[in-house]
C-alpha cells in the first residue's frame, strides 16, 4: 500500500509516518501545494496513492483544497471508482463545518488530534485497505 501524509508540523508528521508505515510505503510532504504534485507524480508514474492523509491547516495551499484538487485530477485522469485513493483528514479542528466541508470534498475519514490509532485501524479496516493489526 502506498501513503501520502501531508502534514506540516514535524511531530505529528513523525507520528503519522511511523503508524502507517507499518502499512506501507510512505512518503511525506510539509504542505497541500506538494501533497498535490506528489499526487500527480504518483498518476503519472501508474503507481497511485492508496491513501492520502491531509491536515487541513498547512501553508501555501490548505488540506481542503488540496482535498478538493485531488478528486478534480482524479475525474480528469477518470481514475475508476474502485482505484480511487482513500482520503483522510487529519487535524486539530473539530466543528462541524469543517467535517462537513471534508466529506463534501470527497474524505472518506475526519480524525481530529489526538489521534486514537485503534479507531484509525478500525476505520482502516472498514475501508477494506490491505492491512494486519501489526501491532
Amino acid at each position: 500500500m502506498r501513503i501520502l501524509i501531508a502534514e506540516d508540523d514535524y511531530v505529528n508528521r513523525r507520528f503519522l509516518f511511523k503508524f502507517f508505515s507499518q502499512y506501507g510505503d510512505c512518503d511525506m510532504v510539509v504542505n497541500g501545494e506538494e501533497a498535490v504534485q506528489a499526487f500527480m507524480f504518483s498518476v503519472e508514474e501508474k503507481d497511485p496513492y492508496d491513501v492520502i492523509c491531509l491536515d487541513i491547516m498547512m501553508p501555501k495551499l490548505d488540506g481542503l483544497k488540496a482535498l478538493k484538487m485531488i478528486n478534480s485530477i482524479e475525474k480528469e485522469k477518470q481514475i475508476t471508482y474502485e482505484n480511487l485513493s482513500k482520503k483522510f483528514v487529519i487535524t486539530a479542528l473539530d466543528n462541524a463545518k469543517d467535517v462537513q466541508n471534508a466529506f463534501e470534498l470527497g474524505c472518506e475519514v475526519y480524525v481530529t488530534k489526538p489521534i486514537n490509532t485503534d479507531k484509525l485501524i478500525e476505520v482502516m479496516k472498514k475501508l477494506n485497505l490491505d492491512i494486519d493489526d501489526k501491532r
